[in-house]
């Protein structure tokens, strides 16, 4: 058996040395005439979609318009961000803490936008964080990071952040097992089989607010969960997961964990998890993570370290957790519109098993188990399988759908998407990829209703696509037609750090969807606000001070302070008095220890500064605002420690009197 693994990998060695050095044979005719013309956007028109795209190591969302590619935003979300100030100022440091205290960078992999009754409804998008476990909540009102939660007892959440179809839940599987945070962690690694498990998280959403919680999470085989999606009409109330290293081994997992001839499929019965829940089978189990909120009317973060958390031994309960055998190392799971297909994705298989919930009922009903694997029964394949898509490509990844009865696949090795017919299981189409795709995407295209007018692929090589900047070379997005019988290629456009999963909902149904355009100043509750240049000033608590600013086009106030001295901890407080649409303004420091503020509309925002320096420290507006930006602009006067120069402070004029105290 490991002589003919050996041979698969040579095998997926060399496929993927060809695609990473010649182009795929159907190359010739990829991209069709009238290309330029379907993705042209005039100028004042807007893009028929909003994309969202996965930052992977970046740790960011950015966001691109469709048909055009144009990227329109990036949105912190896991780090730090130099640009808007993200992890810099005051008020946000706190939505990058953690359990182990602030984080600046993660991996974000998977977003995934909201729904109501299976259908996207542009409310929120969830983004996860695989290095340091957490879930993210983005408001796409105001297109930004309004909640994190870290996520105990996991490690590496690369199976999430995927929801039940009413946003009931957001569920996050772990990718490594490891013994629980309530267990002894202090363990050789050897004993994996052991001491190893791995837990699947429940977080709850309000319907209204979208506040997340942590609700229970389910104990399970130390297993590698990789992805994930909910079932949807029939199959609601069930969850589908692709798990690997079921020999659950600990060194050399591209040859261990590759022994067996199937992985699994887990299906998760959530609903009879819930009755579980409530019979109080669960047990509080004592850990630690936080959770992060941010407030409108304050403007601010806020982080609180929880300390136990309601797990559930699924081991233990016969009926909420079954598995379904899947070619080795599957990667995709997806559950197409009608929730009756599960597709799985094995990455060294030459075919895509399709499986039938009809079949997986009836096959639960009847206990046709052909085991158990650690007290989780093992429904027999031909049981549960609808069919087998014969011959598609080489390295089946993920699957998305069209809502027209197809089913789009990417092939990493034979760089390539294939169309096929989910009923028939037949090959329809095929298109070339530039190179070896990943994800892939289309507009609804996990949910009951895609629609299914374009795809995406994320692709992990570009050689040959884009100007060479060096060793690295900017990963790709590729945009195709899919509202005919044959796709066709349209557009590539480059994009930021490593795309993963991607989302994309009409334009309409986010940009009308009360979009905010400016924060109200009269309803700016945050604790440090100048609501009118009246209430600045400057307040020494200590070695404290407090500069209560403000800025508008085109100066702030005060922008002449002296009595600063060598050693202050001194923390500007800053509110933005425009009340214009589009009209935020930067504030930058002459040797800030820290980045800039990008502070919006009625916004108040705080940067800390230690200056170490006697001196005149000039400061000044960074994002361009009017035809006298130059000018909004400012001085401080740092004296030497110990100095008796009063704090004082103005606009307009030469005061205090000149001195040289």
């Amino acid at each position: 058996m490991k002589n003919k693994f050996v041979q698969a990998i040579l095998v997926i060695a060399l496929g993927s040395a060809l695609v990473s050095s010649c182009k795929p044979k159907n190359s010739g005719d990829a991209v069709s005439g009238d290309a330029a013309q379907r993705v042209y956007v005039a100028p004042g028109k807007y893009d028929e979609f909003y994309n969202f795209v996965s930052g992977g190591f970046s740790g960011q969302m950015s966001v691109y318009g469709l048909p055009s590619g144009r990227m329109m935003k990036v949105v912190p979300i896991f780090s730090v961000d130099p640009e808007s100030g993200w992890g810099f100022s005051e008020e946000t440091k706190p939505m990058l803490n953690t359990s182990e205290g602030f984080i600046p960078w993660d991996d974000q992999h998977h977003l995934e936008l909201s729904q109501t009754n299976g259908e996207v409804d542009g409310r929120w998008i969830f983004a996860n964080a695989n290095n340091t476990p957490r879930i993210a909540r983005v408001d796409l009102k105001r297109f930004k990071t309004s909640e994190i939660i870290e996520l105990p007892n996991s490690a590496g959440n690369h199976s999430s952040p995927f929801i039940t179809e009413n946003t009931e839940y957001v569920v996050a599987g772990t990718r490594f097992g490891v013994p629980g945070d309530y267990d002894k962690g202090d363990v050789p690694i050897n004993t994996y089989k052991e001491n190893f498990k791995a837990h699947i998280s429940f977080i709850k959403v309000d319907k209204e607010s979208g506040k997340m919680d942590l609700s229970f999470q389910l104990r399970l085989p130390g297993v590698n969960f990789d992805l994930s999606h909910a079932g949807k009409g029939k199959s609601h109330g069930w969850f589908f997961f692709t798990c690997y290293n079921s020999e659950q081994a600990n060194t050399l997992l591209e040859v261990n964990a590759s022994q067996n001839d199937k992985d699994f499929i887990m299906a998760v019965n959530w609903k009879k998890a819930e009755e579980y829940i409530k019979a109080g089978k669960g047990k509080i189990e004592k850990t630690k993570y936080a959770h992060n909120t941010w407030n409108d009317e304050t403007h601010t973060g806020t982080s609180v370290i929880k300390d136990e958390v309601l797990v559930l031994d699924a081991m233990a309960m016969k009926d909420i957790c079954y598995l379904m055998p899947c070619p080795k190392s599957p990667h995709g799971c997806d559950v197409d519109p009608t929730g009756e297909y599960i597709v799985g994705s094995g990455k060294l298989a030459a075919l895509i098993p399709v499986f039938s919930f009809d079949k997986m009922v009836k096959a639960i009903g009847k206990k046709d188990y052909e085991g158990d694997y650690e007290g989780i029964p093992v429904l027999k394949y031909n049981s549960v399988l609808h069919g087998e898509v014969q011959k598609p490509g080489l390295g089946p990844l993920h699957t998305e759908f069209d809502g027209k009865g197809n089913a789009y696949t990417t092939f990493f090795v034979s760089s390539e998407v294939v169309k096929w017919d989910i009923k028939t299981l037949k090959v329809l189409d095929r298109v070339p990829t530039y190179y070896s795709v990943g994800h892939l995407m289309i507009p609804g295209g996990d949910s009951k209703k895609p629609f299914g007018k374009y795809l995406v692929a994320y692709n992990k090589i570009t050689k040959d696509r884009y100007l060479p900047t060096g060793p690295e070379l900017t990963q790709s997005a590729q945009l195709y037609d899919i509202s005919g019988d044959k796709m066709k290629l349209l557009l590539d456009f480059p994009t930021i750090g490593e795309p993963h999963y991607a989302q994309a909902a009409p334009a309409d149904l986010i940009r009308n969807n009360g979009q905010l355009k400016i924060y109200d100043i009269k309803k700016n509750n945050h604790p440090r606000v100048a609501k009118g240049e009246k209430e600045t000033k400057v307040v020494r608590e200590g070695n404290k001070v407090h500069v209560y600013m403000t800025m508008v086009r085109s100066h702030f106030s005060p922008d002449n302070i002296e009595g600063i001295k060598v050693g202050d901890d001194v923390y500007f407080h800053i509110t933005n008095l425009e009340q214009d649409w589009d009209v935020p303004h930067g504030f930058s420091i002459r040797r800030a220890q820290t980045a800039e503020l990008l502070i919006m509309p009625g916004e108040t925002a705080t940067l800390n500064w230690k200056p170490s320096k006697v001196g005149i420290v000039p400061f000044y507006c960074t994002d361009f605002c009017s035809a006298l930006h130059q000018e909004m602009s400012g001085y401080i006067r740092v004296s030497p420690a110990g100095s008796n120069v009063p704090i004082s402070y103005s606009l307009g004029t030469n005061l205090p009197a000149s001195s040289t105290k």
